[in-house]
């Protein structure tokens, strides 16, 4: 991802997650820290028009790694690109050396629990009223040893466009 995709980005993020959205200065944030030995790693998925479809992100630190976000547009789902997205961070955790991999995901959506079981992910915990303001519960799964865990079977190709450049191009 660079400063350019945040636009899509957002726009993508705000129709997917209205009550507790990412603002533009959180992927800021982020995206200062995505460059070569960075702590973080984001990816885009665009159609070949160069629609932004996906998007995902990755922090990686002391050998632990973190799913920052992952998100899919709804006329894109249950077609693979999530497994897609999802496999690029699991790669990427692997190449980091992280011995594993968390992230959060809403109790509420089992689908996407679903995709995180398929690679392995395993629940560990609940962190009660993480998702602000509709107080929902975040589950909280891990993956040991991501470089076991990212199945490529099954997962189909997309543009997924990989950036781990901080230099923004402010011109």
């Amino acid at each position: 991802m660079r400063w350019w995709d945040i636009e899509p980005v957002m726009e993508l993020e705000l129709r997917l997650f209205p009550e507790d959205a990412w603002s533009h200065g959180m992927y800021w944030s982020e995206l200062a820290e995505a460059h070569p030995g960075g702590s973080r790693h984001y990816t885009v998925a665009t159609t070949p028009d160069g629609t932004v479809v996906g998007y995902a992100g990755l922090m990686a630190v002391a050998g632990e790694g973190d799913v920052q976000t992952i998100a899919v547009a709804p006329d894109r789902q249950g077609a693979g690109l999530g497994a897609a997205l999802l496999a690029d961070l699991v790669t990427e955790a692997a190449r980091r050396g992280c011995a594993e991999l968390l992230l959060e995901v809403r109790v509420d959506n089992p689908r996407a629990q679903h995709l995180y079981e398929r690679f392995g992910f395993e629940p560990v915990g609940v962190r009660r009223g993480y998702y602000q303001p509709a107080n929902v519960d975040a589950l909280v799964m891990r993956l040991d040893h991501p470089q076991e865990g990212a199945p490529q079977r099954d997962v189909p190709q997309y543009d997924v466009k990989q950036y781990d450049v901080k230099e923004p191009d402010h011109g």
